[in-house]
């Protein structure tokens, strides 16, 4: 059989490196980062405050650009793309949910998730319908015709991974989407984007919570610009799971020997003697004769 072709990394990062400042004052918000993401990973990156992690989700969705280093997407270095490139890749390959949400409050929640779809230039109409389409996905149809402000924190930040997925991107990148949360709404938002993740969707997600991290397929850790760690998520199985076949229709077969037979049912079931047959007493005619 041929070997099949190596799959191109979605995402590469080769000595990546983004300064802020001038002079004395400079600092490498990222300092030459080398990264490879393959398709339909679910990446968790974490790090304590200031390390670089919003900075390096910034680049990666083109809010930001790097000073040196080279950034390529599908195989293409993005530092080739122009500027109107720049902006199709951001509408309809990468989709970016926010920790504040940054919905429009004059917008209606309808309006706030077909904003995007406004840049490709599509009929409103397609646009509400679309929009629509996708509130369902989430259990927000009832709330279409609401302002944001009349929605809870949770709510609002469905509608803001809602307008993220209207162009159906195939990268998904989250900015501590359960940051201002409650715990009962974070674990709604993980399971949503959980979801994404298992139909194919690359998600990356900043975060401080290490809790999040059993949602990921990998962990990355950041320090002073730097990655510090890579850690790959393997699930492993129990075969202890496995179901257990227990026959059926055989004759004259006791519960001990089909627990014998199955190693998951203990052997507790201990077997009761059968009690023998009563004599027949004779009659007073049989004992005569």
């Amino acid at each position: 059989m041929p070997k099949s072709a190596k799959t191109t990394p979605v995402i590469e990062l080769h000595a990546l490196t983004k300064r802020y400042g001038l002079g004395d004052a400079a600092f490498n918000a990222l300092d030459e980062v080398n990264l490879k993401i393959e398709k339909g990973e679910f990446i968790a990156i974490m790090g304590p405050s200031g390390c670089g992690k919003t900075t390096l989700l910034n680049v990666l969705g083109l809010l930001d650009s790097a000073d040196e280093g080279e950034y390529i997407l599908d195989g293409k270095p993005v530092s080739s793309l122009s500027g109107a490139q720049h902006a199709r890749v951001r509408s309809g390959q990468v989709g970016i949910v926010f920790q504040n949400f940054n919905l429009i409050n004059r917008l209606t929640v309808l309006e706030n998730v077909a904003l995007p779809l406004t840049y490709k230039g599509m009929w409103r109409t397609k646009r509400l319908e679309r929009a629509s389409e996708v509130l369902k996905q989430f259990h927000l149809q009832e709330r279409e015709y609401y302002m944001p402000w009349q929605l809870s924190g949770g709510q609002m930040q469905r509608v803001a991974i809602a307008r993220a997925l209207v162009n159906e991107p195939s990268i998904i990148l989250a900015d501590e989407p359960t940051g201002n949360l409650d715990s009962r709404s974070s674990h709604v938002i993980m399971e949503e984007l959980s979801e994404l993740h298992k139909k194919g969707n690359t998600i990356i997600m900043v975060t401080h919570n290490p809790n999040l991290t059993s949602y990921a397929s990998r962990v990355i850790n950041m320090l002073d610009g730097k990655i510090a760690s890579d850690t790959k998520i393997i699930v492993s199985q129990s075969s202890s799971n496995k179901a257990v076949t227990i026959p059926l229709n055989r004759k004259r077969t006791s519960t001990v020997e089909v627990a014998a037979k199955s190693p998951a049912v203990k052997r507790t079931t201990k077997s009761i003697p059968r009690k023998p047959k009563a004599k027949k007493r004779k009659t007073t005619k049989e004992a005569k004769s």
